[in-house]
């Protein structure tokens, strides 16, 4: 990969700026930005000149002196409101932080974290990974279970609803080598009421014991009822080998495929009944699956329905389905192949076009602020280097493109360019399919990153900018001059009170923006609040 060279030694260092690995002078990211980051963008992939295993190091750093710092309260409402707002494309990172926070020796931060976690932890999956994390983290099976882990983990069971629980716990058996029965052991959990001690008994004896104790002349209230039919009904699918009777009981019941045998997954009838009631991310993962088996085609019923949903902004939100997600199933989709195993399928493009829309309106609603935006993508050699956040098969290169058409398409006054150590213009423009602003994009190829070039352009060229938005890896190497100052140089030569916005594709530790001037602002690029910040800060509303 080409690479400039760093800027001359004799150039004066400010205090609150460091040397970073590619050569360059850049600012030094706050503890509190750096979570945001990381919680955005976490650390499993790594960057260009940074390993994954030296972000988590830093990132894990980072929270621990916040709660030295006396901010830890602070940190654990951070990562609710990520987590409650489906601001994050995973939840390894939310979990990490919350186990720090909650593993910590700050008791109001450690009640905090434990109060918080039934709430960030709303499936079972999310629950065995906290308490794998745990035990990691203390270093050992059953370790750590004290008195606020005990009750955290018995509200969780005994906040839900009986029948949902229910549910819960028969479509996620284990995970990690997790489950139910263990957690059930080591929490010490005592049930609220008798049909969540139904529920409880059922994970622990198993159905058969579970049956033999119940006497048929006993009173029962309507909610015991209720939980005894369903936790029968899924035993006779789980063990069902009768296609018409595991129908009639997914329509009843609304099961989820793990709820059915194994060998009834190849049945269309059978996925027909399933993709009634199937939850928006469990849809968008079966995608492949359905056109495999010939569900979704050209025209179909099912196919309609199924885009008729991708388009609706209130089942997208309520999902908290991510936009990075979005783009990752359409960018597999449209493969027609799956990332792992023998899946082959032919996209239909009725789906693909549906998730494109999907991947706009799953960021929430901004309106235009009317302000002149100039759009830089960085597409230096490392934004081919530099992963997602363990997203299959998108590098930073074509995320930060499809995150720049989320601006585009919001504001109408805009101007975008492609830069690393020259300018040129991106080719792209609102009114393009996603995939092919990526495709387009993708195919320029240049060498080391100059972040201060967006505004050299604009100054020497005369064009009226009020807002500049960088969309990097964070790979913050510059030229001759430093970004914040071109800023500075091009505000002073054009008379305009210009803003300054990075949005960062990966988790590191440095920035461009200086933290003191009050009209530049780093964001992390997957946030899927973003569009609103952007809003809200060239409108000086933040």
């Amino acid at each position: 990969m080409a690479e400039n060279q760093p800027i001359p030694q004799s150039q004066p260092l400010e205090a609150s700026q460091v040397c970073n690995s590619a050569g360059g002078f850049v600012w030094t990211v706050d503890d509190m930005d750096r979570l945001r980051r990381f919680l955005c963008l976490g650390s499993e992939t790594g960057t260009y000149y940074c390993k994954a295993k030296e972000l988590g190091l830093q990132n894990v750093e980072c929270i621990q002196k916040l709660i030295e710092d006396g901010k830890g309260e602070d940190v654990v409402k951070e990562i609710l409101e990520y987590s409650v707002e489906g601001r994050t494309a995973k939840q390894d990172p939310i979990l990490v932080a919350l186990v720090q926070c909650a593993r910590c020796e700050h008791v109001k931060v450690k009640q905090l974290a434990y109060e918080s976690m039934p709430k960030i932890c709303r499936i079972p999956t999310t629950l065995f990974q906290f308490v794998e994390y745990v035990e990691k983290l203390q270093g050992g099976f059953g370790t750590g279970w004290g008195r606020a882990q005990k009750r955290a983990i018995a509200r969780w069971y005994n906040e839900k609803n009986p029948r949902q629980l229910a549910y819960a716990v028969t479509k996620y058996r284990n995970r990690n080598g997790w489950t139910h029965r263990d957690i059930l052991r080591l929490g010490h959990v005592k049930p609220k009421d008798e049909a969540t001690g139904l529920v409880l008994k059922y994970v622990v004896k198993g159905w058969k014991e579970l049956a033999g104790s119940i006497k048929e002349d006993e009173e029962h209230n309507d909610a015991f009822k209720e939980v005894l039919t369903f936790l029968k009904d899924a035993e006779t699918a789980r063990l069902s080998t009768d296609e018409t009777e595991l129908i009639a009981l997914v329509e009843k019941h609304q099961f989820a495929w793990e709820h059915l045998p194994t060998q009834f997954l190849k049945s269309i009838e059978v996925w027909k009944a399933l993709l009634q009631s199937m939850p928006m991310t469990a849809m968008i993962r079966n995608l492949g699956k359905l056109t495999s088996i010939g569900l979704l085609k050209p025209l179909g019923e099912e196919t309609m329905m199924v885009c008729e949903r991708l388009r609706d902004e209130n089942r997208l939100r309520k999902a908290r389905v991510h936009p990075i997600n979005i783009l990752a199933a359409l960018n597999q989709y449209q493969k027609g192949k799956g990332f792992k195993g023998k899946l082959i399928w032919r996209p239909v493009q009725m789906i693909c076009d549906a998730l494109d829309d999907a991947f706009y309106k799953a960021f929430k609603f901004v309106e235009p602020t009317g302000k002149r935006f100039l759009l830089a993508l960085d597409v230096s050699g490392s934004m081919s280097c530099s992963g997602v956040n363990g997203i299959e098969n998108i590098m930073a290169r074509e995320a930060s493109a499809a995150m720049a058409m989320v601006t585009m398409r919001t504001e109408r006054n805009h101007y975008v360019m492609a830069f690393s150590d020259h300018l040129v213009d991106a080719g792209i423009n609102a009114n393009m399919r996603l995939d092919k602003v990526v495709e387009t994009v993708s195919s320029i190829v240049m060498g080391g990153t100059d972040c201060a070039l967006p505004m050299i352009h604009a100054k020497e060229q005369k064009i009226p900018v009020d807002v500049f938005i960088i969309y990097t890896d964070n790979e913050t190497w510059f030229g001759d001059i430093h970004p914040t100052q071109a800023l500075r140089d091009y505000r002073q030569a054009m008379d305009i009170d210009a803003k300054l916005i990075v949005a960062g594709m990966s988790a590191n530790s440095f920035s461009i923006a200086d933290p003191a001037d009050k009209g530049m602002l780093d964001i992390a690029g997957f946030d899927s609040n973003c569009p609103n910040l952007i809003r809200n800060f060239a409108l000086n509303l933040v």
